[in-house]
């Protein structure tokens, strides 16, 4: 059976893992959610907070490999089933957030798919210095840069599924957009995506997809 969709596109925090890993990364500071809630429900720009959370949080890369094992033991319900039967569709699923690259990698592994995330840069002795300041993920649309360009490689419909605005973004880059709300509801994603699945289960998502 030919899948409707060969290329998969995924948020990761509060998508495919019901974490938002620069909040663990903050320890519960309440400035860095309130911060993260704000730029996921579309109130400010990405690209206005992102250095000033990793300013403010300055992870090591103990904490950083700390929240690569988080990721892991929080994998939505459903995700795994639905990674595999795309993957077994033959559908070419991706990656896509403006989460820490050296964080995403271990799901990355999991699944055995592609990842685009944004690398911090750390000293010899692990204290945090900088983020790659080029990478587009850290901009606002950034998404949908990147999305285009892969699609430019690659023959195919295209689908991307995520909870938050900055996801939303990608939408004029794909054919179709579902908005998930097994972790957050967010009232711009629901209105505006072209499916909305409350979830839980991320599986949900699967019947649109193939």
């Amino acid at each position: 059976m030919t899948p409707k969709y060969r290329l998969i596109f995924f948020d990761v925090d509060s998508t495919l893992v019901t974490i938002e890993g620069i909040d663990v990364l903050g320890g519960g500071n309440p400035e860095i959610a309130r911060l993260t809630e704000a730029a996921m429900n579309g109130e400010v720009p990405l690209d206005q907070i992102y250095a000033r959370r990793l300013e403010m949080i300055r992870p090591t890369r103990e904490a950083v490999q700390d929240l690569s094992r988080r990721y892991l033991e929080s994998i939505v319900e459903g995700a795994e089933e639905t990674i595999r039967a795309l993957k077994d569709a033959g559908c070419i699923v991706h990656l896509v957030t403006a989460g820490i690259a050296q964080a995403v990698e271990s799901l990355a592994g999991r699944f055995g798919i592609a990842i685009h995330a944004v690398r911090l840069r750390f000293s010899p002795d692990g204290e945090y210095e900088d983020f790659d300041r080029g990478s587009v993920l850290t901009r606002r649309r950034g998404k949908e840069v990147v999305v285009r360009d892969i699609r430019a490689r690659t023959k195919g419909n295209a689908a991307f599924v995520g909870d938050g605005v900055s996801d939303l973004e990608a939408k004029p880059a794909v054919d179709l957009f579902i908005g998930f709300g097994g972790v957050h509801t967010r009232p711009r994603v629901r209105e505006n995506a072209d499916v909305f699945v409350p979830g839980p289960r991320l599986d949900s998502v699967l019947p649109y997809l193939l």
